[in-house]
């Protein structure tokens, strides 16, 4: 995909008219405008939320009020493409994800230790911040449902690799592929309808579905076994949560990552799909502060 373009269902203009209902700050970064919160005690550690695929900073909401009611800080931020952060052209990789999040915090919370946490996509921008030289070694670093370890592309994702055909399909079919696509991340119908409605909303910026795309396309979302190797050999406490009716990280999965990544703490949700926090955030927030309150 050479450029941005707009999908049908794109109707809205990302601009300062738009941004100015949405919760939260703002931060110009090399790449962009990025959407981010900083909340919570002033004197708390500082736990960084790191997103995955398609959600905006607001799909953590109650897990920040959770953990706020804990004595911790949160930061959470909307990933390019997503949310109410830039729409930027050129490839939706790993070295932009990588940027964005190095350079957000050098600017809201420089040289500060945190406790990192990513989930399924996130799970890999994380381990991939955390293993950077030169970083404050992270206070902790918790995976959720992650991503990474299929084999072989969906065949979706190799149809992307042909440009023409990505634009076209992106144009025609995108919004139409993201909401099949949520309706597989949560088990009830009540929480599909509410992940639809928090993430279809920005999806109506012009070069959402092309972000999407592309992340598909040039993100590295199969064979990061290297990368699990070298974020397992860390040394920094572990915590590891999964879903058990997880769909889109498969749940025959986590056997891998306990072996490339020794979690010091590991908890299967019975009653989650893949977005964990989504699905049961107040439990996600029970876990994560009693994760770090041990570290403390």
């Amino acid at each position: 995909m050479s450029g941005t373009y707009v999908a049908k269902g794109e109707d809205r203009i990302l601009d300062e008219t738009a941004r100015a209902a949405a919760q939260g700050s703002f931060v110009p970064l090399s790449d962009g405008m990025t959407h981010y919160q900083l909340a919570g005690p002033d004197t708390g550690p500082l736990v960084l939320l790191t997103p995955g695929n398609t959600i905006p900073l607001g799909y953590w909401d109650a897990i920040a009020a959770d953990l706020h009611a804990h004595g911790l800080r949160t930061l959470a931020y909307s990933a390019y493409g997503r949310g109410w952060s830039d729409r930027v052209e050129g490839p939706y990789d790993q070295a932009l994800f990588l940027r964005q999040l190095s350079e957000l915090l050098d600017a809201v919370a420089p040289r500060e230790r945190v406790h990192v946490v990513g989930t399924s996509m996130g799970g890999l921008i994380a381990m991939a911040f955390a293993t950077q030289a030169g970083i404050p070694t992270p206070l902790s670093l918790t995976l959720i449902g992650p991503a990474g370890l299929a084999e072989q592309n969906q065949p979706l994702t190799r149809l992307l690799a042909v440009d023409p055909l990505a634009r076209l399909l992106g144009r025609l079919f995108g919004h139409r592929f993201l909401s099949s696509h949520l309706g597989h991340n949560v088990r009830t119908g009540e929480d599909t309808d509410r992940l639809r409605r928090l993430v279809g909303e920005p999806y109506r910026f012009h070069g959402s579905i092309y972000a999407l795309l592309s992340t598909l396309r040039d993100f590295p979302l199969i064979g990061q076994h290297d990368l699990y190797r070298r974020a397992g050999r860390l040394p920094v406490p572990k915590l590891l949560l999964w879903g058990k009716h997880d769909q889109v990280t498969p749940i025959e999965q986590l056997d891998t990552v306990r072996d490339l990544f020794p979690p010091d703490d590991l908890h299967v949700l019975d009653h989650c799909g893949h977005m964990v926090p989504f699905e049961d955030p107040h439990g996600t927030a029970r876990l994560l502060a009693t994760f770090f309150e041990k570290i403390n």
